[in-house]
């Protein structure tokens, strides 16, 4: 199983960028899937979660400001994120798990992550 994110780089605070993460070996369809991150010097931390039945669970830090969605046809998960703050500089790594949940443990399946730098 292979979870490649991309779409990170470098933006502006106020500014937005969208994830991406494409999956090989399991299909998003058929799994919960989620977004974590790991700012410099802090823990990995949850974002959001978007359930097989399209329930959602978004981190109160990005609540208002993030959309999770999938892609069945093209095995896509993305995280759409707008008005980016510098606090959410970080590595944002995609997830594939059994069920909808927002702890580390219950993930399944992990992304290398790509890099989020907003400048303030």
């Amino acid at each position: 199983v292979q979870l490649q994110a991309s779409g990170g780089g470098l933006v502006q605070a106020g500014g937005s960028l969208r994830l991406s993460c494409a999956a090989s070996g399991r299909s998003v369809s058929s799994h919960a899937v989620g977004w974590f991150r790991q700012a410099p010097g802090k823990e990995r931390e949850f974002v959001a979660a978007l359930g097989r039945y399209g329930n959602t669970i978004y981190a109160d830090s990005v609540k208002g400001r993030c959309t999770i969605s999938r892609d069945i046809a093209k095995n896509t998960v993305a995280l759409q994120m707008n008005s980016l703050k510098p606090e959410d500089t970080a590595v944002y790594y995609c997830t594939l798990s059994f069920t909808l949940a927002t702890t580390e443990r219950d993930m399944k399946y992990w992304g290398k992550g790509t890099l989020v730098t907003v400048s303030s």
